[in-house]
């Protein structure tokens, strides 16, 4: 984990704090197939449904500065491998917030017994995650052309990255 960032199952009482977190991020429409006006209720459901188990960042202070969520990518046949999402509040990015949450659900799905990890949707102009993604050990298996519509750059590849637990 980077130094002073842990990362901890959420509680009842993060809901503001990982909102705060969500907020700017979808609002900007640059990462997420999600609405940009998404309400908070809306929001927050999406990101705690099942079957994800959501963690929070957190640094010395105990200030959350980023969360995740994990579980299984697919249902059925398909439940051995995981999938994750992850959010970093802005002022927090370039910290090692998203790669302590990447360690710590790469780490928990493998003792939860998923066999791989999968990102079915990393938007190709988000160059940091792919990069941070990479240094993590996932590859690119492949890309979905013009898959994105991206706010400022207009229809973007969207990248398949994989990797074995």
């Amino acid at each position: 984990m980077a130094s002073g960032i842990t990362v901890r199952p959420a509680a009842a009482d993060d809901a503001d704090a990982i909102w705060s977190v969500l907020q700017p991020v979808f609002r900007a429409g640059q990462t997420y197939c999600v609405p940009r006006d998404i309400t908070r209720e809306a929001a927050l459901a999406d990101w705690h449904a099942p079957p994800f188990s959501v963690f929070v960042a957190e640094d010395a202070q105990s200030r959350i500065l980023g969360t995740s969520h994990v579980g299984a990518n697919r249902p059925g046949g398909g439940d051995h491998v995981a999938n994750a999402s992850f959010a970093t509040a802005p002022e927090a990015r370039g910290q090692g917030v998203a790669s302590a949450l990447c360690a710590h659900a790469l780490d928990w799905a493998a003792g939860q017994g998923f066999r791989a990890m999968q990102f079915n949707f990393v938007v190709a102009t988000n160059t940091g995650a792919i990069r941070l993604w990479t240094a993590h050990g996932f590859q690119t298996l492949c890309r979905l052309p013009g898959a994105f519509r991206h706010p400022a750059e207009g229809f973007v590849d969207a990248l398949v990255m994989f990797r074995p637990l």
